[in-house]
């Protein structure tokens, strides 16, 4: 499922605190950096995942190698991953927050309906095919309408 109302989407994103960003990149111009930098400006604590950057420093902590490498509770894996890695990524977030994980966020263009449906065997609400940041601003109200927030250049610009 790829449709979401937007009180459930309003729901998880007012209810989640700690997001861990799997496929995070530490450069500023990927969506990667840029949905995770949106994120924890707006109050969530950012937990960067990738094993290529693992121990760099981004967003004020450091970038772990895999989402088992984190001690602390987390409420949702935000996945900027290619589908056919979501298994593995649903696996290990299930096995490392067991009492924490309430949300798996696939980015846009990311979707695994088998992953979807372990996640949701297990409790967990699943979001495929979305964007937290794009949400974040439509749902709270960020979007302007007539400006570059909404992808439409103004001719008073």
């Amino acid at each position: 499922m790829t449709s979401y109302s937007d009180s459930f989407l309003r729901s998880v994103l007012s209810r989640t605190k700690v997001v861990a960003v799997v496929g995070v990149s530490t450069n500023p111009v990927r969506p990667s950096y840029f949905v995770a930098r949106y994120l924890s400006l707006k109050g969530f604590t950012v937990i960067p995942v990738n094993p290529a950057y693992a121990g760099e420093p981004l967003l004020g902590t450091k970038v772990v190698e895999s989402l088992s490498q984190i001690d602390a509770p987390v409420d949702m894996v935000d996945i900027f991953r290619r589908s056919e890695a979501v298994p593995g990524i649903v696996e290990e977030a299930l096995s490392a927050f067991p009492e924490t994980l309430r949300t798996i966020w696939m980015q846009i263009g990311v979707e695994h309906a088998e992953a979807a449906a372990r996640a949701e065997a297990q409790g967990i609400d699943v979001i495929q095919n979305r964007c937290p940041k794009i949400e974040y601003q439509r749902l709270f109200g960020e979007l302007r309408m007539g400006g570059f927030a909404t992808g439409v250049i103004s001719s008073k610009l």
